[in-house]
């Protein structure tokens, strides 16, 4: 029903936002990675989600259509609710949430708060193939693509950092440097762990 909301940015915390639209104060749930994409100006547009119970009316917002749409994936599975699906979007980057569906990477999946083996599963078969149909996402590209994130990732643990710490850096260091080599992402890695 409500598709975006355009307006002043009148309260901002890292769980939600309310947008000033022509005098009515929208009170709007985010994650944490549309927390880190709002600009610095006060007029600021998010594309929404309206979640009708019979208890509430809740709005999501999201910075990007894309990001709304994965929300959208991820709430059509059986066992995952909306306060799942944004913890998923907080833990996660959108893009790293397609990933881990597109290359069956369960661990990833399951470190978000909330999801055990089983959703984790779920949340693979029932979306694997729509994701790969709609994004255009290769399993097998993919999966190649990570080879020195995986190689990366699998020596800072021989060093003794704990994974979860070492795959976000990492993460964010591939994110900014896709060609990045193996050697560039350890030594980038080391100085931000």
């Amino acid at each position: 029903m409500i598709t975006h909301i355009q307006g002043r940015l009148v309260e901002k915390t890292p769980t939600d936002v309310v947008i000033d639209c022509n005098g009515v104060g929208y009170f709007i749930n985010i994650s944490l990675h549309t927390f880190s994409e709002l600009p610095d100006s006060e007029n600021i547009k998010l594309f929404t989600h309206l979640q009708v119970r019979e208890d509430a009316h809740i709005l999501y917002g999201f910075t990007s259509v894309a990001e709304r749409e994965i929300f959208r994936l991820l709430i059509s599975v059986s066992g995952v609710g909306a306060s799942t699906a944004r913890s998923m979007l907080s833990s996660l980057a959108p893009e790293q949430v397609l990933d881990a569906i597109a290359q069956n990477d369960l661990p990833t999946i399951q470190s978000v708060k909330g999801i055990g083996a089983k959703t984790a599963q779920r949340v693979v078969l029932d979306l694997k193939d729509k994701i790969l149909k709609v994004y255009g996402l290769s399993s097998i590209s993919a999966g190649a693509s990570n080879t020195n994130k995986n190689e990366a990732l699998s020596a800072l643990e021989t060093l003794g950092f704990v994974r979860k710490q070492s795959e976000k850096v990492i993460d964010r260091i591939v994110k900014e440097n896709p060609q990045a080599s193996v050697e560039m992402i350890i030594k980038q890695a080391l100085k931000n762990l």
